[in-house]
């Protein structure tokens, strides 16, 4: 009984401190302009429409304001994350037909905790449960591509009609891009060494997880993330403000072609060699799209970073020959491009 009351009364202050925190996050985002605004023109007496003035603004801004929207949204990702283990993602995907496959996997990237530094081992898992290579792919497509920081950083510098956009456009590139892979039967280039590994991973009691231990869970993710990504969210903001000052207005559109056929291409091209998250390059994709690059290039070039990135392509290289990973980079890039063609005609 006394038990009893000790979970009870732990559940209880573990609902109760979110509720506590939720009107302070409130108070100080709906704020966040006018504090900006106070501190650059009346502590630092900074005069408006000068180049610096503008830089240290908008940084003073947008750094908490992706912090307090990252935050929020990461705590609650973590909450849902409890529901999902590696092996009950993998014993999800088994069994599927190919396109029902590849439809949950891009949906499970979605809300799972991966990204492109996990693609060894979640590959090795995946082939290890049987899962074809086409469902596998998608996984790997879209759980970098499409998770909470890109969607939070999204509608807090772009609105949510992008951040839709953006969300739609990725999960389509990571079903269709495992269906063909899947159709294309490609099995046969996947490093001989990894057929060889038989699985030992028995089945296990799923964890019993009370209310208390999923918002646990949710704080606990906060501090995993934010504390591997702070990093890369104030580098990516820095970046951004010194070109969203700085930088002539029509510079980066002339670089991308400003709506010539070659700018998506040119975007990829680009985007592929460079190393980041979406937390470090959706900020400076969001002042590309403020000096004039169209939406579509810009989101050509955002998804070529985190979805065809040369280091991810490098590790993948120690579980694929090279036929595939070209297949593979080839498909996506086209995908992309599409995605970026559409865009750039109709917005």
């Amino acid at each position: 009984m006394k038990a009893k009351l000790i979970a009870l009364n732990k559940s209880s202050n573990g609902i109760l401190l979110p509720l506590l925190l939720l009107p302070l996050w409130l108070m100080l985002y709906w704020n966040l302009q006018g504090i900006s605004d106070f501190i650059v023109e009346v502590i630092f007496k900074m005069e408006s429409g000068k180049h610096l003035t503008e830089t240290l603004r908008f940084f003073i801004y947008e750094v908490p304001k992706v912090m307090l929207l990252l935050v929020l949204i990461i705590f609650l990702v973590g909450i849902i994350r409890s529901y999902f283990s590696t092996e009950r993602t993998r014993k999800m995907l088994e069994g599927k037909s190919l396109f029902t496959g590849n439809v949950m996997a891009s949906l499970l990237g979605v809300v799972t905790p991966f990204c492109s530094c996990s693609a060894i081992p979640l590959f090795l898992g995946f082939v290890e449960a049987g899962i074809p290579i086409g469902v596998t792919f998608s996984f790997l497509i879209a759980a970098p591509m499409i998770n909470e920081v890109a969607l939070v950083l999204l509608v807090g510098l772009f609105g949510w009609k992008v951040a839709i956009i953006y969300v739609t456009t990725g999960l389509s590139i990571a079903i269709f891009s495992g269906w063909l892979i899947g159709k294309f039967k490609m099995e046969k280039y996947v490093a001989d060494w990894v057929y060889s590994i038989k699985s030992n991973q028995e089945d296990t009691e799923e964890e019993k997880l009370s209310i208390y231990d999923r918002i646990q869970k949710g704080f606990e993710t906060v501090s995993e993330i934010v504390g591997k990504i702070w990093i890369y969210i104030i580098l990516g903001i820095a970046v951004g403000a010194g070109a969203h000052g700085y930088v002539p207005e029509d510079f980066m559109g002339r670089l991308l072609g400003d709506g010539s056929w070659y700018a998506v291409p040119l975007a990829i091209l680009i985007g592929i060699p460079m190393y980041s998250n979406a937390a470090g390059i959706i900020p400076i994709v969001s002042v590309l799209i403020e000096k004039g690059v169209s939406l579509g290039t810009a989101l050509a070039f955002m998804m070529s970073v985190i979805a065809l990135s040369l280091p991810e392509i490098i590790i993948l290289k120690k579980v694929l020959k090279w036929q595939l990973i070209a297949t593979f980079v080839g498909i996506v890039a086209t995908g992309i491009i599409i995605v970026g063609f559409i865009f750039n005609t109709v917005m």
